[in-house]
């Protein structure tokens, strides 16, 4: 018996891994499209191949995705960004980006998975939101001084952040935020200062957050864990008041 219902596990498993490398791998290709093959001038690409590493997504896999972004191999890169904007349950404000090749499948999938949500029209939502440049980034001194970086690099704010999975434990590990025109600015000045750029991307943030818990919160969070498994969408952001 036991046999038997490992093998279907298994397979869930197996494939929940492909989607989540299928999207590493996607996000390596547009990165490497928009500002070329050098992960050390292109800081979106380089974000994308740690990602990648980190989920242990192959290096030929990785290296492949680079090449075929940068149109070095003859198969052609049709993918698009499209913002789908809308509300979970309970009125949480979510903003869905989505990398396609294919818009009227996307559209199709998203209207789907918003049965349980309302799916908006551009610009319902996104007022609810700020359009900021985020960069996060190791440095090897633990007392290095944020406030004096962050201005000296151009950053509207910058926190300090708890290491994630992967992520190093010693030194300084930093958010930088600033306005999408300075993102630029951000990285280059980090990457000279000896910092680690880890993640560098355009993001949506919150004005406001709803404040839930119970099964008000379980009901969303199982709304965006379903909003996330659609292979179409790349990320998700969303007005909801972060969990201790």
């Amino acid at each position: 018996m036991g046999a038997q219902w490992k093998a279907p596990i298994k397979a869930a498993q197996a494939a929940k891994k492909g989607a989540i490398i299928g999207k590493l791998t996607k996000e390596i290709i547009v990165a490497a499209k928009l500002g070329g093959p050098d992960p050390n001038s292109n800081f979106r690409l380089r974000g994308a191949m740690e990602d990648a590493r980190k989920n242990s997504v192959p290096r030929d896999t990785i290296e492949r995705a680079v090449k075929r972004g940068a149109g070095l191999l003859d198969e052609p890169v049709n993918y698009e960004t499209i913002i789908y904007e809308g509300f979970a349950p309970h009125q949480v404000p979510i903003m869905v980006e989505c990398l396609t090749d294919n818009r009227n499948r996307t559209f199709a999938d998203i209207r789907g998975v918003f049965r349980k949500g309302q799916l908006g029209s551009a610009g319902s939502v996104a007022w609810m939101f700020d359009h900021k440049g985020v960069v996060e980034a190791h440095f090897k001194d633990k007392g290095a001084d944020l406030e004096s970086v962050a201005i000296e690099a151009g950053a509207d704010e910058v926190i300090a952040i708890k290491p994630g999975e992967g992520q190093p434990t010693d030194g300084a590990l930093a958010r930088f935020t600033c306005g999408a025109s300075e993102l630029n600015t951000v990285n280059e000045f980090l990457n000279k200062s000896g910092w680690n750029i880890l993640s560098s991307e355009m993001s949506y943030i919150a004005k406001n957050f709803v404040d839930l818990s119970g099964d008000q919160l379980k009901e969303v969070t199982e709304f965006l864990a379903g909003v996330d498994e659609n292979d179409d969408v790349h990320r998700i952001y969303v007005g909801l008041k972060p969990q201790e």
